[in-house]
């Protein structure tokens, strides 16, 4: 599971967010960080259970004064959740585990958990909480792949899909297909020297895959991940009501950001938010994430409990030939469909000016996830990376390239627009007013099949989609 790639990323991640303090999952295997010695809870009368039942235990197992359990900003607003210390961060040892296993009896007894980690929420273009790959160069000469669908853009019958994300490159517009796109800015494109910073492009991406597959579509682009992709669960669920309060609930939300947890249950942060969109007829599509696991990756594994089912599509990658699925989409009976998501082409900036960008992973000489038999985004094209183990003992220089539109882009991330889109198209063409309604549709009518692990599962593959063979492509100059 290559847990070296974990660790380059968790220190990515530890410097976007400078102030916070974070750990690791129980082994590199689970994927997950989270906020070191604090829990999430429920607010009310909930948090003050937790509260009282850690600090009791601390205080006579291992002689804690009670101050150092305690309540902590922000506290609970309409996301119904505050955040517990339940140590110093400073320490070496992280209390979290000792603080959940305090008040498990209770859970047990109340058939609820009452508190989790606080865990970072992360974009799902992620494996092991970091790239399934990195973006390509693709000539401008290319058609994007998916190549754009026949239609055309009436703003009267559009239907509104809204792309939480990283924001969109201030020249997004150049691209023909994302020219009435809307929503925010990416905030820093470039470092002082110029260079793309890593994510950057990842939300115009998307939208670039959306616009492709669904031409009459009001496409909304908010930069709710817009710091390197990463936020805390405790902040998630304000920000996702922030992106909805903004301009609505829209038709579909396309959503390629979660994490993994042990958990089955879902996020406490999410509770509030997913308790409203199950009230309202927007219909939200998730990527299952790229750990190469059959470990739920949240908001996407609501798919599977039954009271979120016609509310949630989950959405897994298929390969770049669609023959079966990518080596890094996450798997299981939670996953509701697969799409193509290996090797898409879409816009990464606009068609403006080149921009140079440096590898911050290194390929690798095998598949990490032991499914090496075709020419998979783990070892081509080939590069080094920045971030990489040992670059410095052997003196390798990390490898830059230029963009200047399109890019080719692997990960559950790109699927999910492609499930998205076709979603929306379908409402266009039976003038479907339902997005649920039409979710179901889709996979009644046209969901085809593959192999994913071994299970035949449901998937969706674009007419205008090209499968690209499963040989080993060359890194552009």
């Amino acid at each position: 599971m290559a847990p070296h790639r974990f660790h380059e990323q968790f220190h990515h991640i530890q410097r976007s967010l400078p102030d916070v303090p974070l750990t690791m999952g129980p082994d590199d295997s689970a994927g997950y960080f989270y906020e070191k010695g604090v829990v999430l809870v429920r607010d009310g009368e909930e948090a003050r259970f937790v509260e009282d039942a850690v600090r009791t235990h601390f205080t006579e197992t291992q002689g804690l004064v009670p101050d150092h359990v305690r309540r902590v900003g922000p506290r609970a607003g309409r996301t119904g959740v505050t955040r517990i210390r339940v140590g110093d961060p400073a320490e070496g040892e992280d209390s979290v585990p000792h603080a959940l296993r305090a008040v498990r009896a209770a859970e047990d007894r109340q058939g609820r958990r009452l508190a989790g980690r606080n865990h970072v929420v992360h974009i799902a273009g992620n494996v092991n909480a970091c790239p399934g790959d990195e973006p390509v160069p693709v000539p401008r000469t290319e058609t994007p792949n998916p190549a754009p669908a026949e239609g055309s853009y009436d703003p009267a019958t559009a239907v509104g899909v809204l792309v939480i994300d990283t924001g969109l490159m201030h020249d997004h517009r150049s691209y023909p297909l994302l020219a009435h796109t809307t929503g925010d800015a990416q905030l820093t494109e470039t470092d002082a020297d110029g260079v793309l910073r890593q994510y950057v492009g990842h939300g115009t991406f998307i939208a670039g895959i959306l616009a492709a597959v669904a031409p009459n579509t009001d496409i909304t682009v908010r930069g709710t991940l817009n710091d390197a992709g990463a936020v805390l669960e405790s902040e998630f669920g304000a920000l996702l009501f922030d992106a909805v309060d903004r301009g609505g609930w829209p038709d579909v939300i396309s959503l390629s950001a979660g994490t993994p947890s042990a958990d089955t249950d879902g996020l406490i942060g999410l509770d509030a938010f997913m308790a409203e969109l199950r009230e309202q007829r927007t219909l939200l599509v998730a990527a299952a994430g790229n750990n190469g696991s059959d470990i739920p990756f949240w908001p996407a594994a609501y798919a599977g409990l039954p009271e979120f089912a016609d509310c949630v599509l989950s959405v897994g990658a298929l390969r770049a030939d669609g023959a079966l699925g990518a080596c890094f989409t996450n798997h299981g009976p939670w996953v509701r469909v697969h799409a193509p998501g290996e090797r898409l082409t879409s816009a990464l900036t606009g068609f403006t000016a080149p921009v140079p960008y440096v590898y911050q992973h290194s390929t690798y000489d095998a598949c990490r996830f032991g499914d090496a038999d075709y020419a998979c985004t783990c070892q081509f094209p080939r590069h080094t990376g920045v971030l990489s183990e040992g670059r410095e003992s052997t003196g390798a220089k990390p490898d830059q390239v230029m963009f200047d539109g399109l890019a080719q882009w692997s990960g559950t991330s790109f699927a999910t627009p492609v499930a998205a889109g076709l979603v929306a198209a379908r409402m266009t063409a039976y003038r479907e007013r339902d997005p649920r309604a039409a979710g179901a549709g889709l996979l009644a009518a046209d969901a085809g099949r593959a192999e994913v692990r071994g299970a035949r599962v449901a998937a969706l593959r674009p007419p205008t989609w090209r499968p690209v063979p499963a040989v080993i492509p060359a890194l552009p100059a």
